[in-house]
């Protein structure tokens, strides 16, 4: 790759944050602890040890009719909440395949990536030398981050707190690297909804990656966050229909409608919370 910074070029959809093992249960976009392809998460993010999902399952994923809807709508919610990022230091949380990644590198960014599966970091690298972007790559834990305080603008993290061992420890971890007036986006697997309750009785019958899975409340995320000193501004909601494309392709221009209104019944929780003080001009 050139010695120049080249960004991105933006891809139709991006994606919830990542883990699959059946393309008919799985929303999510975006990383590696997150289980997620299967439907809406299976992976191995932050620091616990899901079953391995490889980068082959989120392919197949976000190829299926299921997989590509649902992307799509998690990208536009986790891109909405990101804001405008044009110029801004950016950490991709447990980044899995690179693709969160890759779309802010598009959108202006100064991109760290960091996952704790060296699998998906080999994937990332590859999607962004195709592409011909430059985002630094880590190997690490999402509850000790190899970062100094205050050194992102916005922190994302996409379906990786429900499979890692100290979900608190890990979001004080994100507060501390962000600088003041600076932003954490968090999307989790919602608690309240059919994707979810299909997993619990995936895990009671020894599907171990939803055995071990924790599913998020809008109530417990703000709690998190609010925990780690952070003000919560914003949560929504996202994928309210089952896991069935049909019902998916019929039911999708419903779905931002929905989650303005309620995070109940949503597949996908995100939140957008803020560090205090005033962040520093561009």
């Amino acid at each position: 790759m050139s010695s120049q910074r080249r960004r991105c070029r933006p891809t139709r959809c991006w994606c919830s944050s990542r883990l699959r093992t059946t393309a008919h249960m799985m929303p999510g976009v975006l990383a590696t602890p997150r289980p997620r392809p299967d439907a809406a998460g299976t992976r191995k993010r932050g620091s616990r040890a899901s079953p391995a999902i490889g980068p082959h399952a989120y392919a197949s994923w976000r190829g299926s009719r299921l997989g590509s809807i649902t992307e799509c709508i998690e990208q536009r919610l986790v891109v909405d909440l990101m804001g405008d990022v044009t110029g801004r230091r950016v950490l991709d949380a447990g980044c899995g395949d690179g693709a969160l990644a890759c779309a802010a590198a598009a959108r202006g960014a100064d991109v760290t990536g960091l996952d704790s599966d060296p699998a998906m970091l080999v994937a990332a690298r590859s999607r962004l030398a195709q592409v011909g972007a430059s985002v630094a790559l880590l190997e690490g834990r999402l509850e000790q981050l190899p970062f100094h305080d205050a050194s992102f603008d916005v922190v994302v993290s996409i379906t990786v707190l429900g499979f890692v061992p100290d979900s608190a420890r890990a979001v004080h971890e994100m507060a501390r690297v962000l600088r003041p007036g600076g932003h954490l986006v968090l999307g989790e697997l919602g608690r309240w909804s059919l994707w979810a309750a299909g997993r619990r009785l995936r895990g009671w019958f020894d599907a171990s990656t939803w055995k071990a899975a924790r599913f998020h409340s809008a109530a417990a995320m703000r709690a998190l966050a609010e925990h780690a000193g952070l003000r919560v501004t914003t949560i929504r909601g996202a994928v309210y229909y089952p896991p069935v494309a049909l019902l998916a392709r019929v039911l999708a221009p419903l779905d931002a409608r929905l989650g303005s209104v309620t995070s109940v019944g949503a597949a996908f929780v995100a939140l957008r919370a803020m560090r205090a003080g005033r962040h520093p001009a561009r």
